[in-house]
């Protein structure tokens, strides 16, 4: 390790940035879907859990009086409200740089952040941004609650940083950019290759489904069980526990989500006992959107060798007497029809709840047993890439959270991490 570059100056953001607060739309003049002269609006949900995205996002007419708060492709935007970083998503202060092509506006609640000195490169500035140590200094100035944890622009102005020459921040951001397109890439595959999965599910089972199909309900090829009701004093960490999937670990709209896994020392039964390759669903809903009640999510393989489920989900078990498969019944548990059916066994007013007979009660076409099998061989063959570019994925994320903290304080420079970039090309 080389010691602390000389040639770093110390400042504080506020003197290289310029930071704009997002504006306070009025929700009556929000519109659903885009249409002419108008622009999406950015809120906190779009922007809060690492990277910017148009999901369940609202609109506004262009008028020119809101210039000033438009965001563009590569632009710096940070949530100003938000939950303290234990909640683990939309938390305040989380930066995401936007990279889709259309321009959009800020909500308020948003910010943007420009660089206004020829001192300052914006990539630099944004990494700057994610390193954790920056995070939980603007998470620990935050006041208000634990849900609604509030940060100022002021608060991100006293940030201090050890500047580099511009040709440094530029390779530093540079290397780390090149992780990111990695990882970007590697997302991208696995999108396709989902994609794919359910265009196939699709052609095959609901578009050309057969008329002499037998019709069948759920209950007459899987068992469903419920999770652990957990006691909040059992959560722990990684280090005293064992992984426990919760709610959180299944995405909107079907999928395995990472950022719900908990961890737990508390009592546990036998029957809470959940293998990779098993499908949990979701029977918990906050309100009545039907956005995540009733979805799959398939449990991926852990580096533990015991992990449980909460009670906000079912484990689906396929009967020994059914020739269906866990890829099928992923899919089918995802498609429209069946989630339909689905949606409407749940009842309860605050919160939607789905029962196991719910879940048991759709009917569907089941088609021959030996098309079962063609598709579930085609599916673990799809699944097996999604794995092995999830396994890549993790390991350069981990390169690049061990490089960032080091090459912003000049702990590494930047022909050692290119060495380290090399392994993993």
């Amino acid at each position: 390790m080389e010691s602390l570059p000389s040639e770093w100056t110390p400042i504080k953001l506020g003197s290289i940035v310029n930071i704009t607060n997002g504006f306070a739309f009025k929700s009556e003049n929000f519109l659903t879907s885009l249409t002419f002269n108008t622009l999406p609006v950015l809120k906190i949900k779009n922007v809060a859990n690492g990277d910017v995205h148009l999901k369940d996002v609202q609109y506004h007419l262009i008028d020119s009086k809101y210039d000033k708060y438009t965001s563009s492709k590569g632009d710096i935007l940070i949530t100003l409200t938000g939950n303290h970083p234990q909640a683990l998503t939309q938390v305040v202060g989380a930066v995401s740089k936007q990279k889709f092509d259309t321009l959009a506006y800020i909500n308020q609640r948003v910010a943007k952040i420009d660089p206004i000195s020829s001192l300052a490169f914006k990539d630099f500035i944004y990494y700057f941004l994610k390193e954790k140590s920056t995070h939980d200094y603007l998470a620990s100035q935050s006041s208000g609650s634990a849900n609604q944890a509030n940060i100022s622009k002021a608060d991100i102005e006293n940030v201090e940083l050890l500047l580099p020459p511009v040709t440094e921040q530029i390779a530093i951001a540079s290397v780390l950019s090149s992780l990111d397109d990695k990882i970007d890439l590697l997302h991208h595959q696995n999108k396709t290759l989902e994609s794919m999965a359910e265009t196939l599910f699709r052609q095959w089972f609901i578009e050309e489904a057969q008329a002499d199909w037998e019709i069948t309900t759920l209950d007459c090829h899987i068992t469903v069980a419920k999770g652990l009701s957990y006691k909040g004093s059992g959560l722990t960490t990684s280090d005293n526990g064992i992984p426990l999937f919760s709610l959180n670990s299944v995405l909107e709209g079907g999928g395995y989500k990472s950022a719900g896994l908990k961890y737990y020392n508390g009592d546990f039964k036998e029957r809470h006992i959940i293998n990779p390759g098993d499908i949990i669903v979701a029977n918990t809903e906050q309100g009545h959107e039907y956005r995540l009640i009733g979805y799959p999510a398939i449990i991926p393989t852990i580096k533990s060798e015991l992990s449980i489920y909460t009670h906000h989900l079912f484990k689906i078990s396929i009967n020994d007497d059914s020739y269906l498969t866990n890829a099928f019944l992923y899919y089918l548990l995802c498609s429209k029809d069946m989630h339909e059916q689905v949606v409407a066994a749940t009842n309860g007013s605050t919160v939607n709840q789905l029962s196991a007979d719910g879940l048991q009660r759709p009917e569907f076409k089941l088609p021959p047993e030996c098309m079962v099998k063609e598709f579930t061989t085609q599916i673990d063959f799809f699944w097996k890439k999604i794995s092995i570019n999830n396994s890549q994925i993790k390991n350069i994320e981990s390169l690049r959270d061990t490089l960032l903290p080091k090459l912003m304080s000049g702990e590494v420079r930047v022909q050692y991490a290119e060495e380290a970039i090399a392994s993993v090309a």
